[in-house]
């Protein structure tokens, strides 16, 4: 039995599907009131619960062998849905869910994490991502640690401000540091197969196959466009302060400015073997934006 943790979100929903797909038994960990008909689709045992209701968690534990755990609050920050932080839930909440797991034997945990480099603020979702890193490094479990770059399905949406149909994107810092964006399908496959595969590493650092700027990526989805992109930019000063005043006042924002931060200082020394390993054939940026155009040209 595999217990998933965040199948509701779009990473989490795909991962099932996956292990479904291929015979195993699912149950996912669902918040209460949250729409779970998704996962009884497709033969996923669903049981009510929250990372911020411990009580909640020893029950969902119960007869799994392995865990994954992908996840995190801040989407529901961004949307305003939720009052609980990311620190409620990213920090303490998936702290309590090892201790959970290793009390009910569980033999192993698969966390998704990020790459945090030298340049990090130590943002809200940094630091819970830290956290239980250190704590999985100490856990009589089987862990494996997944830091993904960032997804293309999210750092390329309008809610990350690079809107494909607008023709406006934004850039923080200067926009010339290589990085690899990957695929959430990808991810997804991963998780999958380490979840299962006889002896995973204990970290696994990925990326996709294509290493791009922000100035590289802006400049394929004006040509797929058949225009510019406007392009507004965020001074790396103006992009640090912003974090820094933003870190109790708003999460969620402080953490994504974090990350964009880092993205363009920290350069990518991770790639795509991991999936090529697991005959996972990763989706490139460039397919992406083309998938992209092609949806808004249909419309």
């Amino acid at each position: 039995m595999i217990l998933l943790v965040g199948a509701t979100g779009d990473l989490g929903g795909r991962a099932a599907k996956r292990l479904r797909a291929s015979g195993q038994e699912v149950r996912c960990l669902v918040r209460r009131q949250t729409d779970d008909s998704p996962l009884r689709a497709i033969g996923a045992e669903v049981v009510r619960g929250d990372l911020t209701e411990p009580a909640t968690l020893p029950p969902p534990c119960e007869g799994a062998d392995t865990v994954i755990a992908t996840a995190t609050a801040i989407s529901r920050r961004f949307a305003g849905t939720s009052s609980a932080t990311i620190r409620d839930v990213d920090e303490v909440g998936m702290g309590h869910l090892v201790d959970a797991a290793e009390a009910a034997g569980v033999q192993r945990f698969v966390y998704l994490s990020f790459p945090i480099g030298s340049a990090s603020l130590r943002t809200p979702l940094e630091q819970a991502k830290l956290t239980i890193e250190r704590r999985l490094a100490n856990s009589p479990m089987r862990t494996v640690v997944v830091r993904s770059d960032g997804l293309q399905e999210v750092q390329l949406s309008p809610a990350a401000r690079f809107d494909l149909a607008a023709g406006k994107a934004a850039v923080i810092g200067k926009g010339d540091n290589r990085r690899r964006l990957v695929a959430t399908g990808d991810i997804a496959a991963l998780l999958a197969a380490v979840a299962l595969e006889p002896d995973p590493p204990a970290q696994i650092d990925v990326g996709g196959p294509e290493p791009l700027t922000k100035k590289e990526i802006i400049g394929i989805a004006g040509e797929l466009a058949h225009h510019p992109l406007k392009v507004q930019r965020m001074p790396r000063p103006v992009a640090r302060m912003a974090t820094l005043m933003l870190k109790r006042r708003n999460d969620a924002m402080a953490s994504a400015l974090g990350v964009g931060l880092a993205s363009d200082i920290e350069e990518a020394t991770w790639d795509d073997k991991p999936l090529r390993q697991r005959g996972i054939n990763p989706k490139s940026v460039t397919e992406f934006l083309k998938e992209q155009s092609q949806a808004l040209a249909g419309h």
